[in-house]
């Protein structure tokens, strides 16, 4: 396993609430990118989300603090809205991690390639912590 990270959603403030923890925390954010640079218009995500943050980064030591804002406000709740990310060393690893945990849970997003990986899942386990699994493989996102 290459690292796990907190992955935190907001409900639309998560550029205010990171410059806050950068203030706080101290540090420079590693990237800070909307729905609109990540090309969300093509994800079909609805003009008045685009400008939300997508993804946005804080080096802390060795960890990074990720966060993204939700496009689907109805769905966000407090207490629900974090999540560990791990970065797999394979594919296969991907896989045999997330069935793992998605064992007894739930799968919100099974397994596949997107932009950013080769491989991402998000599950809950059965414990109600939340994962975002990945392999990002070759995937040069954004170039």
């Amino acid at each position: 396993m290459k690292h796990a990270n907190p992955y935190l959603n907001f409900d639309g403030n998560a550029r205010e609430a990171f410059d806050q923890y950068r203030r706080v925390l101290g540090g420079e954010l590693a990237m800070a990118m909307t729905f609109r640079e990540f090309g969300g218009e093509k994800m079909g995500i609805a003009e008045g989300m685009l400008d939300r943050i997508a993804h946005i980064a804080l080096p802390l030591g060795s960890s990074v603090l990720m966060a993204s804002d939700v496009t689907r406000p109805q769905d966000f709740k407090v207490g629900t809205n974090s999540y560990v990310a791990v970065e797999a060393d394979s594919g296969d690893e991907a896989d045999r991690v997330f069935a793992g945990l998605a064992d007894g849970g739930n799968v919100e997003m099974p397994m596949q390639k997107v932009e950013w990986a080769e491989k991402f899942g998000i599950c809950r386990d059965r414990y109600g912590v939340q994962w975002m699994v990945s392999y990002t493989g070759t995937v040069a996102f954004g170039q």
